[in-house]
């Protein structure tokens, strides 16, 4: 278990970055983090502190040109109505494609007849900047293999509450 202070830098701006006294934990090797970035901090020491930069295939892939689509604006209908509170030009959309696959799409247009979404991820062609300090490493406990789901299928923090259910795409390792 490894927990890091960390600051994520994307085109000159603070993109992501921990809160003091609140260090990122996670149990390295479990994929729950970026490859690259477990393997910048590997045998790193508490107190110790890296930098370093992940290209776009490091990281979070490039942009997916196909994974921007045209949708018709009726599918945003809620009660006969668009849904306008949501239906705006920079919103984060949560929507499911025909196999239920779970998603979150950015709307980047809003047209008379249609929607353009862009499902990529939202840092997918960027390069991203980290700078890290490692807070402390120690043993994996019991508690923390059992510990809180943060896969976004289970209502967020706290114990998983999946109930057995198998979450299509999910991978925290909680559902089932």
């Amino acid at each position: 278990m490894v927990a890091v202070d960390y600051k994520l830098t994307v085109d000159g701006q603070i993109a992501d970055q921990s809160r003091p006294g609140q260090p990122l934990e996670f149990i390295c090797g479990t994929g729950m983090l970026l490859p690259k970035f477990e393997a910048a901090i590997e045998g790193k020491e508490p107190g110790e502190k890296v930098s370093f930069t992940l290209e776009p295939k490091d990281g979070y892939g490039e942009v997916i040109p196909e994974a921007i689509v045209e949708l018709p604006k009726t599918i945003f209908m809620v009660d006969g109505k668009i849904a306008e509170d949501i239906l705006f030009e920079g919103s984060q959309i949560p929507m499911a494609d025909a196999q239920g696959n779970r998603m979150m799409g950015l709307v980047k247009e809003v047209g008379e007849e249609s929607v353009k979404m862009d499902f990529n991820h939202p840092m997918a062609g960027k390069t991203l900047n980290f700078e890290v300090e490692v807070v402390s490493v120690r043993d994996v406990t019991p508690e923390d293999l059992q510990g809180s789901c943060s896969c976004g299928h289970c209502g967020g923090e706290g114990d998983c509450n999946c109930e057995g259910d198998h979450h299509e795409g999910c991978d925290c390792g909680h559902c089932h």
